[in-house]
């Protein structure tokens, strides 16, 4: 081994806390996903390969980490829970391009990068809570700003990437102008100070301080299942689950995806991991063991989610909403949404 391979190989080392060039049966995933989330897909995927997984979970930072390990960074993978953060390692110019027939026929055009670099694993839906009384089946996002709702909606920050998201949708539906005075409406509807989780919706519904709220789909099939505690059982059976859409498109969607790292030493192994991800067995895998939804409509959901109907995503691109995201920050800060 040469001087310069030798501080290559223990500079990697040092960085990374993981082997630095992990053989041709391993492969390094870095993950803004909860380790017990992502771990059941990890198992089936080296069950059946037969290649080594190391995760490294990083609740922050993932693009800070990448950039201080530079061309010497060992992740193979990157995986986060927001759209937003994928194209954000794609400006910043840590990822590549990847062309695989596999994820091409899986992924819907929406839901990945038209130039390959990054594509959706799973769907998160950002839907309605109502009280179980509510004679309601149906809703439109934009009724929010209803003023028959005044003093009935709970919803999480609006800085939150959840609801930024939201926001930013529906200003690529409807413009800036529009989304100012929905956003100047809802805040005029909330029951109680913007805040706490998707979960406290539920809470704050049952225990009578608002009668609708916006969270995420997949809050619902955990809180069900009793993974959160008996008391959180009670939440959600004070509740009903409802798709909301926009009136000109179908319900908002954020995405679990993942892309391949600039540098990974495994280039292809990684491309292997992602295509197994969209294949149907993993599809259900991420339906039964963390309640989102299938990229694949013929992969059933769980019954937990299930029994709450279907949903149509919206088929607005992510790329175009992701160009709305300090936009709809900024609007969520000028209507004082969270005060």
């Amino acid at each position: 081994m040469t001087p310069a391979t030798w501080l290559h190989f223990a500079a990697a080392t040092l960085l990374a806390g993981v082997p630095a060039l992990a053989s041709a049966q391993e492969l390094n995933l870095y993950t803004t996903r909860e380790p017990g989330l992502v771990q059941p897909l990890l198992d089936a995927f080296t069950a059946q390969s037969g290649v080594k997984v190391n995760t490294i979970f990083l609740k922050d930072g993932l693009t800070e980490r990448v950039g201080q390990e530079g061309d010497k960074s060992p992740a193979d993978v990157l995986m986060t829970v927001d759209f937003g953060k994928l194209v954000e390692l794609v400006d910043l110019g840590m990822t590549q391009p990847v062309t695989s027939d596999a994820l091409t026929a899986a992924i819907p055009a929406h839901l990945r990068d038209p130039g390959g670099n990054w594509f959706a694993l799973s769907l998160r839906a950002r839907v309605l809570y109502a009280a179980k009384d509510l004679d309601l089946t149906e809703f439109h996002y934009e009724q929010l700003a209803d003023p028959e709702w005044q003093g009935r909606v709970c919803i999480r920050s609006g800085q939150h990437p959840y609801n930024v998201a939201l926001i930013s949708s529906y200003i690529a539906h409807h413009g800036e102008a529009a989304a100012e005075e929905w956003l100047t409406g809802v805040k005029g509807n909330l029951a109680r100070k913007a805040g706490g989780g998707d979960r406290d919706v539920a809470r704050d519904i049952m225990g009578g301080i608002c009668d609708i709220g916006i969270a995420n789909s997949y809050y619902m099939g955990q809180m069900l299942s009793g993974n959160g505690g008996p008391e959180q059982i009670e939440w959600a059976n004070a509740v009903k689950m409802i798709y909301p859409t926009f009136e000109n498109g179908g319900t908002q969607v954020n995405i679990t995806g993942a892309a391949v790292a600039k540098y990974a030493p495994n280039p292809e192994q990684a491309v292997q991991l992602l295509e197994y991800l969209v294949s149907p067995e993993a599809q259900k895998i991420y339906a039964e063991a963390n309640f989102e939804h299938p990229l694949d409509p013929q992969v059933e959901v769980s019954e937990l989610i299930g029994q709450f109907g279907t949903l149509v995503p919206d088929e607005m691109p992510l790329t175009e909403i992701n160009t709305h995201r300090a936009a709809a920050s900024a609007l969520a800060e000028k209507v004082g949404f969270d005060n």
